[in-house]
Parts: C-alpha cells; structure tokens; sequence
C-alpha cells in the first residue's frame, strides 16, 4: 500500500519510498520526463509511481518511487487574458443589417444629389401583402373583456405595389394575383405616365425587380427616363415603403376583419384615398429613412 505524505525535491531528485511487496518502478518516456519538468517545486503530495508499460519494461528496476501532485498550477498566469462574456450580445433588429447602413445611406445621399442635379423625380417601389388574418392591435374595450377577432383562418391575400416620391405623392396599386416581371413593368408604364421628367427609381433586390421582362423594357427606350438603382441586401429601414405597409396594417386596417377578400379590398382602396390626402405621413416615412425632404 502506498503512502502520502509532505516531501522536498533535492537537486538529485525526490526522496522516495515505499511498501515492500508494491510495483514502484519509476514513470517512463514523457511521464518521466513532465515529473522531471515539475521538479523545480519545493513542497507537494506524495504518492506511489508506477509502472506505465510492463511489456516494455520487462521487469524493471523494483525500487520505489513517489512523485509530487503539486496544490497548484505549474504555469504562471498571463499578465492579460481576455474571456468572453456569458451573456450573449444584444439580438439586432430582424429585419435590419448590422453594420453596413452607413455605406448604403452614403451611396443613396450620393445618389439623390445626382437625382436633384438633373432634375429627376426620386421615387420608392416597393410590394407587400394584405391578408384577410388582420394585424392584432392594442384598442379600447370594456374593462375585463378582451376584445375577440373572429376570422376565417386562411392565407388568402391580395398583392400591393407602392411607390411614393419626396414631395408626399403615392402611387399603390391593388391586385388579387401576386407580382411578376410583367405586372411590375406594367406599373413602371403608369409612373411614366404619371411623373412628367427623368424618374430616379429606388427597390430592393427582389427578382422580379431585374427580370428579364424589365431589361426587355428598359432597352425598348424606357431608359431615356428611367433609371433602376438597388438597395443594399436587405435594407427595409432605407425604403420608405416600409413606412407606408406599417401605416395601412397597423392604423388603418388594424383589427378589420373582412369575410372574403372583395370586402378586403374596398376596405384597402378606402385606407389608401384616405392617406392619398395625409401627405405629411408620407413624408415624414421617408424623413425616418434619413432622407432629405
């Protein structure tokens, strides 16, 4: 049976001993060589070194031989060392970028000055969708009863186009049967209409944005007037669209249930004539955006 006990390194080595009748042959390869490493400490816990490997030893010297388990570290600690905290970094908004909105807002304030320069019509596109699910908003109701939306749950929803200009002027569209390059072409023809001068057209990535039904109708003479510049990759805090969907769902149409989706879309042709006349919001979504208005 080993003992343990207090013990002190020699410039020879450790002072060993053992119980008769016990393997102590001494640590071998590096086990031998960490021990010898360690041994420049002056106080440890002793206890019994064995053999590592019999078939190699072939028997061995029997002496015995304690080794120190030192109370603490043999290495010193660094001057610096940095952890991480436990505690994770704040979540970032959703639907927003990390550090890059800085350049995107540089290279769209480059790209408004060229637009006032020559005298085009700065313009924001952008689609969403309304669905018969309505927005479940705070409102008032009878103290103790919880006011309940009873609707048909489904995903049906009509499809919405915007586009807004500077100056308060809204354009939005609305149709039962999603968007594609055509009917996004088709909407660029009404802007054109609409909007006498150079137009400075601002959108998101979207495909449907650089299809080639849009590249066949900017080379048919569009792009005389018209000019296409993307927004960084996902970049809804730089549209002021963004604003106008927030304004109709949550203000306008929030908690309105609808049966079918007719009654949807009176419903929403009544919330965009009425803000048809509130220019100052309009604005004021494109001011958030950090736009010059």
């Amino acid at each position: 049976m080993a003992q343990a006990g207090a013990g002190r390194w020699g410039n020879g080595g450790a002072h060993a001993s053992a119980t008769a009748g016990h393997d102590t042959t001494p640590l071998g390869g590096a086990a031998g060589a960490a021990a010898d490493a360690v041994g420049t400490w002056s106080a440890g816990v002793w206890i019994l070194g064995r053999r590592v490997d019999r078939r190699s030893r072939r028997g061995g010297d029997r002496a015995g031989l304690w080794r120190a388990l030192f109370t603490r570290s043999c290495q010193s600690h660094p001057a610096c060392v940095w952890l991480e905290p436990p505690a994770a970094d704040h979540p970032g908004h959703p639907a927003r970028r990390g550090q890059d909105h800085r350049v995107g807002r540089r290279a769209l304030a480059h790209a408004q000055k060229g637009a006032d320069d020559e005298g085009a019509t700065i313009v924001w596109v952008d689609e969403s969708g309304f669905y018969l699910l309505p927005l479940a908003v705070r409102t008032w109701a009878p103290r103790g009863k919880t006011p309940i939306l009873r609707v048909p749950l489904t995903r049906d929803h009509l499809s919405v186009i915007s586009a807004i200009t500077l100056e308060g002027r809204r354009f939005l569209p609305v149709r039962k049967d999603s968007y594609d390059g055509e009917a996004v072409v088709a909407f660029l023809h009404v802007l054109l209409r609409k909007i006498a001068g150079k137009i400075l057209l601002i959108w998101d990535g979207s495909p449907i944005h650089h299809g080639q039904a849009v590249k066949d109708f900017l080379r048919t003479g569009a792009a005389q007037r018209l000019q296409l510049e993307q927004l960084p990759g996902y970049a809804p805090d730089l549209n002021p669209d963004e604003g106008i969907w927030n304004y109709l769902k949550r203000v306008e149409l929030g908690n309105v249930c609808c049966a079918n989706l007719d009654q949807l879309q009176r419903k929403l042709i009544q919330a965009k004539e009425r803000l048809r006349y509130k220019k100052e919001i309009i604005k004021s979504c494109s001011r958030q955006c950090g736009y010059s208005v």
